[in-house]
């Protein structure tokens, strides 16, 4: 375009709805959902923490002798013979290394440890999953990870001598899923930006915006730069910085445009959740087969894992067949140069060292609204999931249900979240409740379930003549007989169903355009697979108590923690916060760029002064290509991105990954690849020019 290579187009999403692209992406989306949760219901939250307890028990011995065999001695009777026919529950420990853990425990500590390792990978992969070359290699990799992880337990019987390797194929599954999910969640703001309505919006939006503009007298370049408004947020459409200068109607289409968005992604986000639990529930009545003919043994609650692996992988083609990727921008020697100078770990670093700028208490307090759901987030999904996984091992070790009836269970939730899923929205439209107040309401219901099984303790609901370990009963009350756990389970269905819809819409509200993958990369540490204290602390409970039960008064005391945390943020503020965020302060980058770059590249190749990038620029969500020589100064995409957008370049200013470009940084000393994005705000300028 000119002497300087420079050229910029607008990208087929920038202006123009295309139904058949936005279709093709939210199939590949929700497809992935799909193939996913599916492991989710059936190994996860339901055949996977039986299935490790089981192993444990085939390889434990009973106290306090230590020498019988746990399946030798029959310590769990069938679930006809009843609890009352249960005098005395010997307890079945195995010993790892030189350490004497419960069976029930085994399971807890293995999700313990898994979670601290998928939160270690979530966070170094956040980097890579935002830049869309990776993202979408990145999914498909973790997903083909934890599903061959998952197909390998049909491979490994309870007797074999290297039977610990379960814990091992558990581990990296989980780490599979938590990390593919961060990339696939990294999508959700596009997606709710390709629909037609959103799409239609915005182009009412900035038709508005560019008539307000050709009126303002205060143009820097009478094309379209206006400036009178002073705004420090970034004009990506959705801004809810009304600006004193806007026109009544350009506020109320701003204010719709931001409410479309936010209703627009928590129905893709409630879609995904309902079409996951539909096909947990058609791969639980798979599984519900072999289980059935085989009385739950072993081989049964593997081979359930093994096929929801195989259904995962399966169902994962889709996905990658629809899902946006580079789609093709770099060819020939430019994708070879690019490949040549892409480091892992380099990136991996990035990533760290990104994390401690999020986590800086400066950054923290700009954006204190989104990090206070964090915190909130952080106790319910922990808390929710381990009311999950704990409910399941009480059915089994302490209400003696077959697995058979702990399937039924897993279908009783997942039918009732299926409904939950559908049926909130439709309350919440009627009673006009915020996202806010309906994910409160969900966590105060949602703590009656550890609750009730608190007032298992309760004179009242047991014998009086039983044991003081209160390990028989009588009366139904306090989940204390198998039926209250298939009425329980219908309950929290309708109320889990429905939170992670919720809790998944409400953060994408919070979170700073450009940086999804990073952000869902926090969220996703304690999303669904990824609880980590909650079980651990279980764990510690039933090794220490011999009673499971116990748990439940832990599992109140974490769900009611969120709660202030929950009503102290403010929505609209957050949201606020979130489109000015930008991350201030290392100098250091700016001020000696080529050391740390030619640190971290050391190079057996020399640098390529040839070598072009091509970069996708994001302003007002039009989006435009610039190609650039990795070696020139950014000035020069600066100037053409205001050429391309009828804008002064010295009203603008320019983010990549939250740290603002400086005319003299270069591609190359701040690190960009080919397809890495910048995001252009309007400029601070303190008042109109003269």
């Amino acid at each position: 375009m000119d002497s300087d290579n420079l050229y910029a187009e607008e990208s087929a999403s920038g202006n123009v709805y295309d139904g058949a692209k936005a279709k093709r992406h939210l199939r590949g989306w929700l497809s992935y959902a799909f193939a996913s949760e599916v492991f989710v219901v059936v190994s996860l939250t339901m055949f996977l923490p039986i299935c490790l307890e089981q192993f444990a028990r085939d390889n434990g011995v009973l106290l306090p002798d230590k020498t019988t065999p746990c399946v030798a001695a029959g310590a769990i009777p069938p679930a006809s013979a009843g609890i009352n026919s249960v005098v005395e529950e010997l307890r079945c420990v195995v010993k790892i290394g030189w350490v004497w853990i419960d069976s029930a425990s085994f399971s807890l500590y293995v999700y313990s440890t898994s979670v601290a390792l998928q939160a270690l990978t979530v966070i170094s992969m956040g980097g890579i999953a935002n830049n869309p070359h990776h993202r979408k290699l990145t999914l498909l990799f973790f997903a083909a990870l934890g599903s061959v992880s998952a197909m390998l337990f049909l491979s490994l019987p309870s007797s074999s001598p290297v039977w610990l390797f379960s814990a091992m194929f558990a581990i990296l599954a989980n780490v599979g899923f938590g990390a593919s999910v961060v990339a696939m969640n990294a999508y959700l703001p596009m997606l709710a930006r390709e629909d037609k309505e959103v799409v239609v919006a915005l182009e009412e939006l900035r038709a508005s915006e560019a008539e307000a503009e050709a009126e303002d007298d205060t143009q820097v370049s009478g094309d379209g730069g206006g400036n009178g408004d002073s705004q420090a947020a970034p004009l990506l459409g959705g801004g809810n910085d009304a600006g004193d200068g806007a026109s009544p109607e350009t506020q109320a289409l701003r204010e719709r445009y931001t409410s479309l968005l936010s209703s627009t992604t928590a129905h893709i986000s409630g879609s995904g959740i309902a079409l996951g639990y539909f096909a947990g529930i058609v791969g639980l009545v798979i599984a519900l087969v072999p289980v059935m003919r085989t009385n739950g043994s072993t081989f049964a609650l593997r081979l359930a894992v093994a096929a929801s692996g195989v259904w995962w992988a399966l169902f994962t083609l889709p996905a990658w067949a629809w899902l946006p990727g580079a789609e093709g921008s770099v060819k020939g020697k430019e994708r070879e140069v690019r490949d040549r100078q892409w480091s892992l770990m380099r990136e991996v670093g990035k990533a760290w060292k990104r994390l401690g700028q999020m986590l800086r208490w400066r950054e923290i307090r700009k954006l204190k609204n989104t990090f206070r759901f964090l915190g909130a987030w952080f106790l319910l999904s922990d808390g929710f999931t381990t009311i999950t996984s704990t409910a399941l091992l009480f059915g089994k070790t302490s209400l003696h249900m077959s697995a058979s009836a702990l399937i039924l269970v897993g279908l009783l939730v997942n039918t009732a979240g299926i409904l939950g899923a559908l049926v909130w929205p439709r309350v919440q439209r009627r009673l006009q409740w915020s996202n806010q107040r309906v994910l409160i309401v969900l966590v105060v219901m949602c703590s009656v379930i550890p609750a009730y099984g608190c007032l298992g303790f309760l004179p009242v609901f047991r014998d009086t003549e039983a044991d003081a370990d209160l390990l028989t009963t009588a009366r139904i009350g306090g989940l204390t007989t198998q039926g209250e756990m298939f009425g329980l389970a219908v309950y929290f269905g309708t109320v889990y169903g429905a939170f992670q819809g919720y809790a998944r819409a409400f953060y994408a509200e919070l979170i700073p355009s450009g940086e999804e993958a990073r952000w869902y990369a926090l969220y996703s540490i304690t999303d669904k697979s990824s609880s980590f204290v909650g079980p651990l602390v279980v764990g510690l409970i039933a090794d220490a108590t011999g009673n499971i039960r116990y748990a439940f008064f832990f599992l109140v005391a974490m769900v009611w923690a969120a709660v202030p945390l929950l009503v102290s943020v403010d929505v609209e503020r957050g949201r606020e916060d979130a489109q000015k965020y930008l991350v201030e302060g290392e100098q250091g980058r700016h001020e000696k760029p080529r050391l740390d770059t030619d640190e971290e590249m050391k190079p057996d190749i020399k640098p390529d002064v040839n070598r072009k990038i091509t970069l996708m620029v994001n302003y007002r969500e039009r989006e435009i290509k610039i190609a650039v020589k990795a070696h020139h100064r950014m000035s020069k995409v600066f100037e053409a991105t205001g050429r391309a957008f009828n804008m002064d370049a010295r009203t603008l200013k320019f983010v990549h990954q939250g740290i603002r470009l400086k005319e003299d940084d270069t591609p190359d000393t701040v690190g960009m690849e080919d397809g890495d994005e910048i995001s252009v705000f309007l400029e601070q300028l303190g008042g109109g020019l003269s």
